[in-house]
């Protein structure tokens, strides 16, 4: 008996449903795959894949993309008009474009091209340069318009410490191991064709540690003119301290031991891990263990700064300030606001809060009656002490009579960041005057021995909008009748004398003056 014949089914056409989902399925993997290409092939400048970013910096049109640069002429026609097309495109401190993978740049292909150098703002002293290397310990501008660029001394020195004396200042002059300018086919005979990537900013002190260890010079000289310098590429920092510009990404001190760039009061660490808190830093033996290798470096922006190149312009010769030559560039009145916020904020003090102290004024005397040397003689001094505790009685004002020196790091950054009026005799302590806010009423008060006049605070309260005033016992001069930089017998004394009554009647006028402006 033969098995039963199995009987075949019969195809039917699929139904509606059955074709819906087909149609969806299809649409579904179309996009995931047109997703895919567009993520890995974008040309659009806010491009986030982790393929490719674009280096949108002033004067450069280089794409970067798994390692190789080639030209790429479009990207300098996207350029934003607002001042953030001289910062990359990728704002803020993570390059979500790159990946582990993007360490280096290459150029090997018949149309890519070596990434020239270009100087995106200069001033003695203090220079912004895009896409500049780095080989063995010397910098390296690669260009084929090298007539494009200033003298190298104006961008750098030797490094040799400051001392007077023509044969000192000649073993400041920067040599061909300091800083080169090349030509592309040079470099590709002397370096090939790739290089490892510092990507992002990069701060650079190429300064002695002779200076570097001192809270003021620090702080107020090689930190202030780094940012100016860098401030000047946002013309548009609101007094809120917003501003479009990526923080630096590591800070290289090109001639300083780790252990010589913090002073005694550890006031710099502070002031630098509170400002950037996602900087690394790099000093002397980093640097040498870079140049050790052997390999080209490649710095997408650096950030230049060098006091002797500084001491070689105009600036520097008028008011012997170090970051004097920064504000040759232009800038925003508010350019400090963004490091000042987050230095105050950092301790423990809330922007409002440190925003000038618009209604109740503070005023801060820092006293160094304690310190040793350049004191107010005593009688003076508890003059001056019944005329600003009789403000606050009579005023309601509030009062702070403070040695810096005996308060606690946090105490003084919130202290001075909501000050209206600070003074003192010539000193350190008046490094403070840095985390006041510009109001129109804020004022800074030095007390100097008769005849003697230096203008460290005068020239920092000035560039950052902040009213000065010098006094000689009971006679105060202000900007811009200033009288010649001296040092008589007595400046750094004991017997500075003050009159506390014309301290506190100029106190009642500095602050009558601008109340209106304030409201």
């Amino acid at each position: 008996m033969s098995p039963p014949r199995r009987r075949l089914s019969t195809w039917t056409a699929p139904g509606r449903r059955e074709t819906f989902f087909v149609l969806c399925l299809f649409t579904i993997i179309v996009f995931i795959f047109h997703s895919n290409v567009s993520a890995d092939y974008s040309d659009e400048d806010d491009s986030s894949s982790s393929w490719s970013w674009r280096a949108a910096y002033s004067n450069s049109d280089y794409w970067f993309s798994r390692g190789s640069a080639s030209s790429n002429a479009e990207a300098s026609k996207k350029l934003k008009s607002d001042g953030s097309n001289i910062i990359p495109s990728i704002q803020g401190s993570d390059n979500s474009g790159l990946t582990i993978n993007d360490v280096t740049i290459s150029w090997k292909g018949p149309k890519e091209k070596m990434p020239q150098t270009t100087m995106v703002q200069h001033t003695e002293g203090f220079t912004i340069l895009d896409n500049i290397y780095a080989h063995n310990g010397t910098l390296y501008i690669i260009t084929d318009s090298p007539k494009s660029f200033p003298q190298i001394r104006t961008i750098i020195s030797s490094g040799y410490p400051v001392f007077n004396g023509e044969a000192e200042v000649k073993k400041r002059e920067p040599t061909a191991k300091d800083m080169q300018i090349i030509t592309v086919k040079q470099a590709e005979k002397m370096f090939g064709k790739l290089a490892h990537r510092l990507e992002g900013v990069t701060f650079m002190s190429n300064d002695p540690p002779q200076f570097i260890n001192h809270y003021y010079h620090f702080a107020a000289e090689l930190f202030f003119g780094l940012w100016r310098a860098y401030s000047s590429l946002d013309p548009n920092i609101k007094s809120t301290g917003q501003t479009v510009l990526p923080p630096p990404r590591r800070f290289v001190f090109t001639h300083t031991r780790e252990d010589k760039w913090r002073d005694y009061a550890k006031m710099n660490q502070w002031i630098m891990h509170a400002a950037f808190p996602s900087a690394s830093l790099e000093f002397s033996t980093d640097w040498k263990d870079r140049a050790d290798t052997q390999r080209l470096w490649f710095f997408d922006r650096l950030v230049l700064a060098d006091r002797a190149a500084a001491m070689r312009g105009k600036p520097f010769v008028a008011t012997e300030r170090y970051a004097s030559a920064a504000f040759e560039l232009p800038g925003s009145a508010m350019w400090f606001e963004p490091v000042r916020t987050n230095v105050v904020e950092f301790a423990g003090l809330h922007r409002s809060e440190g925003s000038g102290t618009m209604h109740k004024p503070v005023i801060t005397y820092v006293t160094r009656q304690e310190w040793g040397r350049r004191m107010l003689k005593p009688e003076d001094h508890e003059g001056l002490v019944r005329a600003l505790k009789r403000l606050e009685k009579e005023r309601g004002w509030e009062v702070n009579i403070v040695a810096m020196d005996k308060l606690t790091r946090e105490e003084q950054f919130q202290l001075a960041g909501r000050t209206t009026i600070m003074m003192g005799v010539h000193g350190n302590g008046l490094t403070s005057l840095l985390w006041m806010h510009p109001t129109p009423r804020a004022a800074v008060m030095e007390f100097f021995y008769p005849g003697g006049f230096a203008e460290d605070y005068e020239w920092t309260a000035r560039a950052l909008g902040i009213t000065h005033y010098g006094f000689w016992g009971g006679q105060h001069f202000s900007s811009p009748d200033l009288p010649p930089r001296a040092y008589p017998e007595g400046f750094q004394g004991n017997e500075i004398p003050i009159d506390g009554e014309a301290v506190a009647n100029l106190v009642i006028h500095q602050l009558s003056l601008n109340e209106e402006a304030d409201d």
